[in-house]
């Protein structure tokens, strides 16, 4: 087959991937790129989803022959390219020499070539090239907002069909894309690299995004994520929850990060901790409260003061041992910006994996356990085993009359029914403020809507 330079010029976007920049080459000529990628001679095989179809997150590596190939069928320059592309002078083992004059190629995931990769803004793509088609790019979280359409693009890793969430009517998310820009400029001035001051920042949040399901004074979370899912999550609420997180945080997650680089908040970490005579963190600290205070929820502090082994009482106790000058070597513990593994949050990715894991699992129970806070789970278990350990005890030769062993029992199996009453009634009151439909919380209640209604408009009254 004989190549020629291209006869319509197929220009890259900043960032883009060589395999989305082939597909748009192929897609000016009206072709399939399976087609236009025969020009080279694969060292591999294009990786795919675990249920079939092929990954948007592919990327292609290419020898000098490759790259010279693709240079003259977009009709670019290669140092153009070579600027454009982030992956385009990686090597690879599997490809042949340098000397080798035959155009070859492997494949790679993006993310571990280069870094994260997400989906363009087609309206931005048809406004540069005149054809709204799909294009990947290397973008961090920090830059996932097309300002211009409003719209947060998602990753393109994962196995799920949209590349964007709608995010024109939260202004606020848009607001915190210029924030950020200042925010790395700070972290800079503070000798501290931005991306790790944001994977930190980004982990708190999202551990507190897993908490908040539970959290019944927490609004702000519901109603964007509503509105990102097209104004209601429905049924798919677990679904939306994987997809639109990293969206509905990222005002938070900016803020956290500001928070985290102001030398005032990292004083008042370091007065929580007994300063010159150590103590402690205690649940009611001046540095949590504050932190509540910058996010909009003046109610968080204690909540994230007894979040004890979190990235956040990780970042506060590398801040007081520094001031203390106490710890080993220089290392992750005398580093407050460093993320342990164990901390960092799950991809949407690999989320979207377990749940469909979980979805085919027959009586998974998963609803009700996303609905049902961790401590509250432990209640009920508790109360039921306790409950079931005095119905237990009626069968054995119990000590004093029968009247008065039957009236302890009793008065304990009223208190654990009791705990459970409490325990449920909580449960919905939480899911139903986590944005789960009335009508599913009511199902799993065995209540009518209306009843359910009435008994949690109570329950807030009396502050429950």
């Amino acid at each position: 087959m004989t190549h020629h330079p291209g006869l319509l010029r197929t220009a890259p976007l900043q960032g883009e991937t060589t395999s989305s920049l082939i597909c748009r080459i192929a897609s000016c000529y009206g072709m399939e790129a399976r087609v236009l990628r025969s020009c080279w001679h694969w060292r591999n095989y294009q990786p795919g989803h675990d249920g079939g179809g092929a990954r948007a997150d592919a990327e292609v590596l290419l020898n000098a022959a490759g790259r010279q190939l693709l240079a003259g069928l977009c009709g670019v320059k290669e140092d153009v390219l070579a600027r454009a592309l982030p992956s385009w002078e990686q090597e690879d083992a599997k490809l042949p020499a340098e000397e080798d004059q035959v155009p070859a190629a492997a494949w790679r995931i993006g993310s571990a070539v280069t870094g994260p990769a997400a989906f363009g803004c087609r309206l931005c793509t048809a406004r540069r090239t005149g054809t709204a088609v799909r294009v990947v790019r290397y973008a961090p979280l920090w830059s996932r907002v097309c300002v211009r359409h409003g719209r947060w693009l998602l990753d393109a890793d994962a196995d799920q069909p949209h590349e964007h969430l709608d995010v024109r009517h939260l202004p606020e998310v848009t607001a915190a894309q210029r924030r950020w820009t200042g925010v790395a400029r700070r972290a800079v001035r503070a000798g501290a690299e931005p991306e790790r001051v944001f994977a930190l920042s980004h982990a708190v949040v999202a551990r507190w995004w897993e908490q908040a399901l539970h959290w019944e004074r927490e609004t702000a979370w519901p109603r964007r994520l509503h509105q990102v899912a097209g104004g209601n999550a429905g049924t798919e609420l677990d679904w939306w929850r994987i997809v639109g997180r990293d969206a509905v945080v990222f005002p938070e997650v900016v803020a956290v990060a500001d928070a985290l680089l102001d030398p005032a908040m990292t004083e008042l970490a370091w007065a929580d901790s007994g300063a010159g005579r150590p103590r402690p963190l205690p649940a009611d600290g001046v540095f949590c409260r504050r932190l509540g205070e910058r996010i909009g929820r003046e109610w968080l502090g204690p909540l994230a003061a007894t979040d004890y082994g979190g990235p956040l009482t990780s970042w506060m106790g590398a801040i007081i041992r520094i001031r203390r000058g106490a710890g080993g070597p220089p290392g992750y513990a005398n580093d407050p910006w460093w993320l342990r593994q164990e901390h960092q949050p799950a991809t949407m990715a690999g989320q979207l994996r377990v749940l469909s894991k979980e979805k085919r699992a027959p009586g998974s129970g998963r609803m009700w356990r996303a609905a049902v806070p961790a401590e509250q789970r432990a209640l009920i278990t508790s109360a039921i085993e306790s409950a079931e350990e005095q119905l237990l005890q009626l069968r054995g030769v119990q000590t004093g009359p029968t009247a008065d062993v039957a009236q302890r029992l009793l008065r304990s199996l009223r208190h654990s029914a009791a705990l459970i009453d409490n325990a449920w009634k909580r449960t919905a009151l939480a899911a139903a403020n986590a944005g789960m439909p009335v009508e599913d919380v009511a199902q799993w209640a065995e209540m009518s809507p209306d009843a359910l209604i009435n008994m949690l408009t109570a329950r807030q009254e009396d502050g429950g």
